[in-house]
């Protein structure tokens, strides 16, 4: 039996900031962000879209499509949680209007947290081939503002839809996994904002990275030369593309022209978007199913990393026919019909998205018609409306 992706739907934010923009506000050259950092926009997210909101948001994109009475399990992966103890995916089921015997839950690894879900859903796809799993990842990056870290700051969300034939990717047996216990990044409970060693991190990430590529290889006999794309986690998409030159070391001429043709495109969506945790990986992998050339049959490495630290290389196969599930128009609007901020305002909405929000206070949001938002806190309860 077959156990894959068989829909995935992404959601940003309606603003952005220009890195041009902000580089010229910081006094440094814009291609130090276009190039050295691989960014062109980051997403902005207001005080009413959080990573539940956008969670839901995400979902929405592709909820019509699928049978909800078939699904069982609905997990969320966040590093942006907006509760202590109740998991975001309580309040992603009730909008979505999902059955109560589903189950629900929070996961939480850093930047992994969407592929452990991923995990669990598909080993729960195997034992109940007949129910789907809803697996989210969403966050908003905060690093603050003028800091080393601000160009890697972004907001959004990644929904996959898991169940036994899928019509995306068929997710292959076998993974290699690696953890240590470092302090590349984190956020402690009392700040708002990450704590991030940027090039210790980024080392890490590419140790991280020849362990679980080499490991996966020789557990499953393959060669670089076999993959048609490798998409990696992108924080920034220059660290990626330095993770993809290990990769293709060494390799022959058109196997190195091929995976680095496929980062291109796999890095499309998250220069415009910037860095959504969790999601990022999952937004790489959208990316590459609009803009390359790939073909049924065709092997996808997937490189997941979460800070603290947690590494995983999986693989997946492409599906047949799977260029029908996407919905690349819908994709392109989203970043199109955002706002463009000054930086000015983006350090306005930045600021106030550090303040907790005030006890019934009713927030009220500029988002398009049918989008889900926060719409503040009553009597210390989280509500969310669709606009």
């Amino acid at each position: 039996m077959k156990v894959g992706i068989d829909q995935i739907g992404y959601f940003t934010p309606n603003k952005y900031v220009d890195m041009v923009d902000l580089a010229h506000a910081r006094n440094q050259d814009p291609n130090k962000f276009l190039i050295g950092i691989g960014q062109k926009k980051m997403s902005v997210a207001d005080p009413t879209q959080d990573a539940v909101s956008m969670g839901i948001n995400a979902t929405l994109r592709y909820i019509d499509k699928i049978d909800k009475s078939k699904v069982g399990l609905l997990i969320f992966g966040t590093e942006s949680s907006v509760d202590q103890s109740k998991s975001g995916s309580l309040f992603v089921k009730s909008a979505l209007g999902l059955d109560p015997t589903v189950r629900a839950f929070e996961v939480k690894e850093a930047c992994f947290g969407l592929t452990a879900g991923l995990m669990i859903a598909q080993d729960f796809v195997r034992l109940h081939p007949d129910q789907t799993a809803i697996v989210i990842g969403s966050d908003i990056a905060r690093y603050g503002v003028n800091t080393a870290g601000e160009v890697t700051q972004g907001a959004g969300s990644v929904s996959l839809l898991i169940s036994s034939n899928p019509r995306l990717l068929e997710l292959n047996e076998g993974h290699s996994a690696y953890s240590e216990d470092i302090n590349d990044f984190w956020r402690p409970n009392y700040s708002k904002t990450a704590k991030v060693d940027g090039k210790y991190s980024t080392q890490v990430y590419l140790d991280f990275f020849k362990h679980t590529f080499s490991a996966y290889k020789e557990q499953k006999n393959l060669e670089t030369k076999d993959f048609a794309a490798i998409v990696y986690h992108l924080p920034f998409t220059k660290m990626g593309l330095k993770a993809n030159r290990l990769a293709v070391e060494g390799t022959d001429e058109e196997t190195n022209a091929r995976l680095m043709d496929s980062f291109t495109a796999a890095k499309e969506l998250n220069a415009n978007v910037g860095n959504i945790y969790t999601g990022s990986l999952y937004l790489s992998l959208l990316s590459l199913l609009e803009n390359g050339r790939l073909k049924a049959g065709d092997l996808v490495g997937l490189f997941s990393y979460g800070s603290g630290a947690m590494a995983e290389f999986y693989s997946a196969n492409v599906v047949e026919g799977y260029e029908k599930q996407l919905d690349k128009v819908g994709d392109k609007a989203l970043l199109d019909n955002r706002s463009k901020l000054s930086v000015a305002e983006y350090e306005e909405i930045f600021s106030a998205g550090l303040e907790d929000p005030e006890n019934n206070v009713e927030l009220i949001s500029d988002e398009e018609t049918g989008r889900y938002y926060f719409a503040g806190v009553r009597n210390d309860i989280r509500q969310y409306q669709i606009k």
